[in-house]
């Protein structure tokens, strides 16, 4: 009974009363603040918690996937999207030691035409160098209103 009660009080200061462990509480910290950043246009914050050997992404616009990138400061000042996008019911799921599954829906309004913008998102965050980085992202678009803006480096090799 004593060993029971034990694991009890140990398994409590490693969930809180949420059901989230503090590791994923931090990831979904990490994922918030790279939301809040792409929001603000802070790309200096984007480029900071994006994974070093880059990040594969696969956009809502039917486009192919994307190879492995490392955005700059300036990649991100000459291509990202005019407009405002929020995330809604982001979830961490652990699928291995040092990598989460993130998934949420992202809407808002994108472009100088206000075209509406739902989609659906994964992504995945490691840990490198002991900080969350987001290393893949899959938007797929959901029920209605436009889809991922084409940019200038959507036709560069």
């Amino acid at each position: 009974m004593r060993i029971l009660f034990a694991l009890l009080i140990s398994l409590s200061f490693y969930m809180s009363s949420d059901g989230h462990s503090p590791e994923e509480k931090a990831v979904l910290a990490a994922h918030a603040k790279y939301y809040a950043a792409r929001t603000d246009r802070d790309f200096a914050t984007m480029v900071s918690m994006e994974s070093k050997t880059g990040v594969y992404e696969t956009y809502s616009d039917g486009s192919f996937h994307k190879p492995g990138r490392t955005w700059s400061l300036e990649d991100y000042e000459s291509n990202f999207p005019v407009g405002t996008s929020n995330v809604y019911f982001a979830e961490a799921n652990k699928v291995a030691n040092g990598a989460y599954y993130v998934r949420f829906y992202y809407e808002g309004v994108n472009g100088e035409n206000n075209a509406p913008y739902r989609t659906r998102v994964t992504e995945t965050w490691v840990k490198e160098m002991g900080s969350w980085k987001r290393k893949t992202s899959h938007f797929s678009s959901a029920a209605y209103g436009g889809v991922h803006q084409t940019s200038k480096s959507d036709f560069e090799d």
